[in-house]
């Protein structure tokens, strides 16, 4: 692919992640993330503030009871009774859970279970001025290799939320910039074999976001990789403070500045980021 190409099919991706960051149940929706215990205090008799019914969470589901009047709908009807729901496996959008335009997602993670909200007209989406970002440099655009480790890895890394969480790692990204060589420990889609980093930089809470997502593809049989940091991501978090987004594990910092890609978001939002 040549520079121009590469430009072209990067300015297209740049839309592309404006336009599902901005939908209607994009990450700037999501406006809270209810979590659940199986044994629910009494004082709250299993209400989550500000979502209807109540709720409690089980080792198979998160078991829903509302009445009519709640204007709970499950499956676009209203739901008067009891439901026991699993997680959802797509898009927020097709959730199953609505009272009016919102949407009411069940999530599970590490056992534990939570009630997120979207809302179409939260305040993130209201100020939303666009995503602030580096136009595509074939400098960083740099070939790569894939190293699996014998067997995958967890460790444990803080979250956005403040705790600590395990994240599964399965490799090492490897990679040349600036005449040193980098490695980023990355995680294996265990579906399709794509790689995830969660890494920083040396523009990390300056120039942009504190850190960022890469998703740089599947690696070829040799492991041969392009490891494409203009396609940095914002990770969720940076566009709604309810999302649980992992920190970098230790080694992945990079000790340049990686200034490409999708830096932080424009506007009022980038206060504090």
């Amino acid at each position: 692919m040549s520079d121009d190409e590469a430009t072209t099919a990067w300015r297209r991706w740049h839309e592309q992640r404006v336009a599902t960051v901005s939908a209607p149940y994009g990450p700037l929706a999501l406006t809270g993330t209810h979590w659940l215990s199986e044994s629910v205090p009494e004082d709250l008799e299993g209400r989550i503030p500000a979502v209807p019914g109540r709720w409690r969470a089980g080792a198979d589901g998160v078991l829903v009871s509302a009445c009519a009047e709640d204007g709970l709908e499950l499956d676009g009807k209203p739901l008067d009774g009891e439901a026991l729901l699993a997680a959802d496996a797509g898009r927020p959008a097709d959730s199953r859970l609505a009272v009016g335009e919102v949407r009411l997602v069940v999530i599970r993670r590490e056992g534990e279970w939570a009630v997120r909200t979207y809302d179409p007209g939260s305040a993130a989406r209201r100020a939303f001025r666009g995503i602030e970002a580096t136009p595509y440099d074939p400098a960083f655009a740099l070939p790569g290799r894939f190293r699996p480790y014998g067997e995958d890895r967890t460790v444990q890394v803080e979250n956005a939320d403040g705790r600590a969480r395990g994240l599964g790692l399965g490799g090492e990204l490897l990679f040349e910039y600036g005449g040193a060589r980098h490695a980023l420990h990355v995680a294996v889609d265990e579906d399709d074999g794509s790689l995830w980093a969660v890494f920083a930089d040396a523009t990390s809470g300056d120039s942009s976001y504190r850190f960022r997502f890469l998703r740089p593809g599947t690696p070829g049989p040799d492991g041969g990789i392009t490891v494409d940091l203009n396609r940095a991501l914002l990770p969720p978090c940076a566009f709604a403070d309810h999302f649980i987004c992992p920190f970098p594990p230790p080694g992945n910092t990079l000790p340049f500045a990686a200034a490409a890609g999708e830096r932080r978001l424009k506007g009022a939002l980038v206060a504090g980021n």
